[in-house]
C-alpha cells in the first residue's frame, strides 16, 4: 500500500511564491549578476548602536524575554520621534508596539481586525508581502488600480468598499512605484475610512526617502484619526537595520490587547539586543538617513538619465520617493520572462511587475539604493543594453 502523505494547506498553496527568493536563485545560477532587485540600502547602522549593544551585554537579565510591546527605553524614544517628526501623540487613545520589522506589524494588524472572508483594499501595484499576508489569513485582497502616475484613484477606492471591507492600505512613499501620495489623497482616504467604519493602514517604511523636496505626510497626524488609523514603520531602510528586524506600529488602544495576544504567540518580543541598538538609532535616524540620501539620489539621477535615453521603448512615471523606479516596457513578453532574460543574458536582476499584481503592461521594478557608484554605473549599463533588445 502506498502511504498517503498529509497534504499542505490549500490556503498557503494559493499564495504567490515570494519573488525575491526566485530572483535570488536566478542570480545564483548566473554568477557575476548585479542585483537591482532587493530593496536594501548600501550603508550599515549608525556607529552609535554599539553603545546599545554594550548596554545589552552588561546585564545578564537582558538575555531573558522582555515585554511583548517593547522595552521602555525604546518605547520612550519612539514616542518622542512620532511627536516631533510625524506630529502624532501617544496617549490613552493610541499605543506603540515594537515588532520584528513592519511586515510582522502588518500581519499583527490583519489578525487583529479581520476574519476569514473579510476584504482588505490594496492599491495596485501593491507591495507583494501585503497581498501574500492577506491571502494566507483567508481574507480577500480587493485590488484597486492607481492612476497613470501611480497616485490613488479616490473614486475607484470608494466604489470598491463593500460590507466585508475592513481596511484600506496605503504605502507612501510607495514600494514598488516610488510614488509619494499627496496629503490631499491621504486625508481623503482617511476620511473615507472614518465614514465607513474602516481602518486606514498606513505603511510608512520609506518615510525619510523623499526626493525633489516632496513632503511626506502621516495620516495619524489628522485630528480625530486616533480610533481608525494604524501606522507601520521600520528601521530596516532608514538605519540600515534590515537583518536586525526592528519595526513598530502605532495602533488604536482598543486593539492593544488583541495585538499583544498575537505577537506573544508568534514572537513573544522583538529581538531584545536589536531593541537596545534601536534606542540609540531612533533619535538620529532622520539625520543619519539624510546623510546617505545624496549618494542614493546620485544613483537615481544616473538611472533616470540613462534609461530615458531608450526613448518610447521604456517609460518611467514620476518617482519622488523610496528608492525604486517602476519601468513600463513596450513588449508583448511577460515581465517574469523579461526579468529572467535580463539575468541570464545580461547579468542584471530586477523584479518583475507580476509580483506587484500587474500582468500588463510589462513592468519592472529597479532598486538603486544598494549600489555603490561603480556598481550603479555598471548596473545601468547592463540594464540599458538588455532593455534595448525588447
Amino acid at each position: 500500500m502506498i502511504p498517503q502523505h498529509p497534504k499542505a494547506s490549500h490556503r498557503i498553496e494559493s499564495v504567490q511564491a515570494p519573488i525575491i527568493p526566485i530572483v535570488a536563485e536566478w542570480i545564483r545560477l548566473n554568477p557575476g549578476t548585479l542585483s537591482l532587485g532587493q530593496g536594501v540600502v548600501h550603508y550599515p547602522p549608525p556607529p552609535a548602536v554599539a553603545d546599545g549593544i554594550q548596554q545589552f551585554m552588561a546585564d545578564a537579565r537582558n538575555h531573558r524575554y522582555k515585554a511583548v510591546n517593547g522595552i521602555p527605553e525604546l518605547l520612550d524614544a519612539l514616542q518622542q520621534k512620532l511627536l516631533l517628526e510625524n506630529h502624532t501623540s501617544v496617549g490613552p487613545d493610541r499605543r506603540i508596539v515594537v515588532t520584528a520589522g513592519s511586515n510582522l506589524a502588518f500581519v499583527n494588524t490583519l489578525l487583529a481586525i479581520a476574519d476569514p472572508g473579510d476584504e482588505i483594499i490594496l492599491l495596485v501595484p501593491y507591495y507583494f508581502n501585503h497581498e501574500m499576508a492577506i491571502q494566507m489569513l483567508g481574507c480577500r485582497a480587493v485590488l484597486v488600480p492607481t492612476d497613470a502616475g501611480y497616485q490613488p484613484d479616490l473614486d475607484r477606492i470608494q466604489s470598491s468598499i463593500t460590507p466585508r471591507t475592513r481596511a484600506i492600505v496605503t504605502v507612501s512613499p510607495n514600494n514598488p512605484s516610488g510614488a509619494v501620495y499627496s496629503e490631499h489623497a491621504l486625508r481623503a482616504i482617511n476620511a473615507m475610512c472614518a465614514h465607513h467604519g474602516l481602518y486606514h493602514i498606513s505603511d510608512e517604511a520609506y518615510e525619510y526617502f523623499t526626493h525633489d523636496q516632496t513632503p511626506h505626510f502621516s495620516p495619524a497626524s489628522i485630528t480625530g484619526s486616533e480610533g481608525h488609523t494604524i501606522s507601520l514603520y521600520s528601521l530596516s531602510k532608514s538605519c540600515g537595520f534590515a537583518s536586525w528586524r526592528i519595526g513598530y506600529q502605532l495602533i488604536p488602544s482598543r486593539l492593544f490587547e488583541a495585538i499583544l495576544k498575537i505577537q506573544d504567540t508568534q514572537l513573544i518580543c522583538a529581538p531584545v539586543i536589536s531593541q537596545f541598538a534601536a534606542v540609540h538609532a531612533v533619535p538620529i535616524a532622520r539625520s543619519y538617513c539624510s546623510h546617505h540620501l545624496a549618494s542614493i539620489r546620485t544613483n537615481r539621477d544616473l538611472f533616470l538619465a540613462s534609461l530615458n535615453g531608450l526613448g518610447d521603448r521604456v517609460s518611467i512615471p514620476t518617482s519622488a520617493g523610496a528608492f525604486y523606479l517602476l519601468l513600463r516596457l513596450k513588449t508583448s513578453r511577460s515581465s517574469l520572462k523579461v526579468a529572467q532574460s535580463l539575468v541570464e543574458n545580461h547579468k542584471v536582476a530586477v523584479i518583475p511587475g507580476v509580483a506587484f499584481g500587474v500582468t500588463t503592461p510589462c513592468l519592472l521594478r529597479v532598486a538603486y539604493a544598494a549600489l555603490n557608484r561603480d556598481e550603479a554605473v555598471e548596473g545601468v549599463r547592463r540594464l540599458k543594453a538588455g532593455l534595448s533588445g525588447f
